[in-house]
Order: structure tokens, then sequence, then C-alpha cells
């Protein structure tokens, strides 16, 4: 049988002298509190509170990270009991799906999605038997019982984990009533909504008449024309505020965020309600709207989050069948300096504005980002995220943006997970990582121990804390 053994040191240097700062350094953050400032996690998850379901949907169907690496060496979809949108039949066993997944362990060698799930494993569910063929029921047996006790409900791994804050991402038209019920039970605080507005910026799509619809009727606000429709926005911005929330959250295909005329901005928003507006027109008009939605963050303090540069949806047949977020996002090269430009312009150096920024392309990090967050002072720079979230990725992002941008332009450590369990993995990662480069400043003489132990806990706590902060904080 595999034993789980994880050894103290993993993801620090190699190197004993560079390892022996780096253990100190993490040390002195390990305990610090979790800062949560953007996820997927379901608010309904942790409305509700109830019992995990099983092993494989709470570790495998809903991670894309998971089922995308088995569906890249033949595994199916169905297989692995993702819902079709049909709601045709896929495999409904979860010990058939647990199977499979533990058969298929090995694909795992090497990258982040391994580290988390041994951590999960070893350090949350507090089992000592590694994923595989010959251990994949003992293994589901252990897991299914732990899940049975009550300190494995949700709200109670929010005081195990040690998050002090967790941030959803919401559609603009969700309701927020999770929101609302978490508020009932004290976590009001706690846990806190994104606004997520590009169903309703990229006009034109299937289903945006729908979400207008939804819209108007959430906002109370006629979206018939141009200005009712910038009204109802700003009505729903309101409303996640008053539920606490501290930032927007834009997924565009570029960072262009260009100004419209206000009559072209109001000609191609007659065009899309009209169901006649071009691709073109439709792309122009969401970097119209990026810009607006900056201006409304002037005024009501949320802080914007940007993360352009992703195909979404790569295989239109596993979108037809599936939808979205099941694996088939794929990065492409991104531009931010000219894209950026008229934003920054108007409102970089506004101190009511603050935006956060993401990216897939790390080629990008040295040539733009840190170029921009190094100067402007409403930009700081977000963790490496999604392809980049992994041990070299982050090592690689110190190293090109250090230089230019410093530690204190950065944004401190996103999760960015659909995964509950894999929370407190992803943030113990970052800390080893920025651990083992702040010991090599240490080490090449270039900073004190003690100031990298201050900056290791800026990184970990206060940067995210400040980024995120409430106006009034």
């Amino acid at each position: 049988m595999a034993q789980l053994r994880l050894h103290p040191d993993r993801a620090l240097p190699a190197g004993d002298d560079v390892r022996a700062v780096a253990r100190r350094i993490y040390h002195s953050t390990r305990e610090l509190p979790l800062l949560c400032m953007h996820g997927h996690v379901d608010a309904a998850v942790l409305a509700d509170n109830q019992r995990f379901s099983d092993p494989a949907h709470l570790l495998v169907v809903p991670d894309h990270y998971v089922t995308r690496m088995l569906v890249s060496q033949g595994v199916t979809l169905d297989q692995l009991g993702v819902p079709r949108l049909d709601g045709s039949t896929v495999e409904t066993d979860p010990h058939a799906i647990w199977r499979l997944f533990c058969a298929h362990w090995h694909l795992f060698r090497g990258t982040p999605s391994r580290y988390w799930l041994e951590h999960e494993i070893a350090e949350v569910l507090k089992l000592d038997i590694a994923p595989g063929p010959d251990t994949a029921d003992e293994l589901y047996d252990l897991i299914d019982a732990r899940l049975d006790e009550p300190g494995f409900r949700p709200r109670t791994l929010l005081d195990a984990f040690n998050i002090e804050l967790l941030a959803t991402t919401d559609s603009a038209t969700s309701p927020l009533d999770d929101h609302a019920r978490l508020r009932e039970a004290g976590l009001g605080e706690r846990v806190v909504p994104t606004l997520r507005p590009d169903a309703l910026t990229h006009v034109g799509h299937p289903g945006w008449t729908r979400q207008l619809a939804r819209l108007q009727e959430l906002a109370g606000v006629d979206t018939g024309d141009y200005d009712g429709y910038l009204a109802a926005l700003r009505a729903r911005r309101e409303a996640f505020v008053a539920a606490g929330a501290r930032a927007t959250d834009h997924g565009h295909f570029t960072a262009a965020a260009e100004p419209l005329g206000r009559d072209e901005a109001r000609r191609t928003y007659a065009d899309a309600c009209n169901g006649t507006v071009s691709p073109a027109a439709a792309q122009a008009f969401a970097g119209h709207m990026l810009f607006e939605m900056a201006r409304m963050s002037c005024d009501d303090g949320l802080v914007m989050q940007i993360h352009p540069g992703v195909l979404r949806d790569h295989d239109p047949e596993v979108h037809a069948a599936f939808g979205s977020d099941r694996g088939f996002d794929i990065p492409i090269a991104a531009e931010f300096t000219r894209s950026l430009r008229p934003m920054l312009s108007a409102f970089g150096r506004d101190p009511s504005f603050r935006v956060v920024l993401f990216t897939v392309d790390e080629t990008v990090y040295s040539r733009e980002l840190a170029p921009l967050a190094g100067v402007y002072p409403a930009v700081r720079l977000g963790a490496p995220w999604w392809f980049l979230d992994s041990p070299d990725g982050m090592r690689r992002f110190r190293e090109l943006v250090t230089e230019t941008a410093g530690f204190y332009n950065t944004s401190g450590f996103v999760d960015d997970t659909r995964a509950f369990l894999s929370i407190p993995a992803r943030h113990d990662l970052a800390r080893r990582i920025d651990a083992g480069y702040l010991a090599r400043l240490v080490v090449e003489h270039r900073l004190t121990e003690d100031e990298a132990i201050e900056t290791a806990a800026d990184l970990a706590y206060r940067l995210p804390r400040e980024a995120y902060a409430r106006r009034s904080e």
C-alpha cells in the first residue's frame, strides 16, 4: 500500500543554507489567517452547511484542474460524472469515478494538482494513504467516513482552515440569497460576494437578453435604453456593496478598456437589444464597459480585478454538451500597455480607484505588468493565476516582477479555487515559495532576515487586506 508522507520542507529550496533560512521565514507565516479575496467556492455550500456528498464529488468532479488532466489521456467527462446540459446519462456511481481517478493518479506527478490533493488528504482529512489503483476503495471509505464527522461541515472548516475572509464570485444577476442567509448566520462579514458583470457587459451572446431582463427585474430599472442599462448596473453594484462586496471581477478576452463616444455606445446597445450587433461592435462595447466599470469603481470603491487573455470553451462540442468551466479554456498572448492606457490615463492616479491585474501570459510580467504597477498608484499585480498557480510559476513571478514593481505593488496571494478543501493547500504553497525566494535574497545579503520575515507576513496577510480593503477601512 502506498503511504502518504508529506515532507515538512516540501517546496522549499534545495540548498541547505537557503533552505534553513526559508524554513524560518515560512514558520513565521504558516499560522497567519487566510484572506481568500478571490475564488469560486459556491456561497450555497456555506449557507446550506451540509455534509459534502462523497469523495468523488468533493475532490474530482467539480475540479477542472483534475478532470482536464484525465481527459487529456482519453478519459471522458461522462465517465467522470460531469453533468451534461441536456440531462442525458453520465456516470453517477461515485465509487466508479473515484476508482478511475485513483487508477490515473500517476498522471499528476509534478503538477500543482498533486501538491494540493496530497495536502488535502494528509493535512485536511488526516489520512496517510496515497491514491492508487490498489488503495482506491479503502481511501474512498476512509474519506467518506471523515465527511460524516461534524468537524467537516463547511462552516466548521472556515475555522479549521483559519479563514478570516472568503470572497465568492457571483453573477451581477444573482439575487444574493445565499449571502443573505450567511448574514443571518452571523457570517456576513466573513463570507462576501464579488460582482462578476461579464454576462451583461459582453453584449449579443446567446442568453444576453435573458440576463438583461433579469438585470431589469432585480434592479427595478428600465433597461430599454443605454442610460437605463448603466443605471441598472449601478443599482446592482450598490446591492453588492450592501452585501459586503469588496471587488468586481472581469474576465475579458483582451485587456482593452477604451471608451466609446456616448452616441456610439447608445447605438451599439440598441443594436444588441435588437439582435443586430456585429461581433466587432460587441467587442468594442466590452472594452467600453471595462472603462465604465472603472469609472463606477471610483464612485463606489469596489476594487476592479481584470484577468484577460483566455480563449474560453476552446472545444465547441464540449461546450455545447457540458457548458463552461470544463477545462477547455486555453491561454492566448495578452497585451496590457496599450490596452489599459485609456483607463489608466483617466483613473490610474485617482486615489479612489484600485485595480488588480492578472494574467496567464507570463511573458508580460516584466515587460508590461511590473512597469505599470511600478508607476500607477491604482495598480496592483495579482498573484500567478490558473496555469501559473504552481511552484515554479510562483517563483518565476517573483523573479520577473520584483525588480521593477517591488513586493508592495502586488496584491498578495489569491487562490482562485472552486475546490473548498484546496484553499489551505494553495495558501500554504504560496507561503513556502515566497519564503524560498526571500531566503535567497537573505543568503545573497540583499535583505536582512528580519526584513524577509516582515515581508513574508506582508505578502501573506497585510497586502491582500490592504489591496481589497473597503474604502472606510
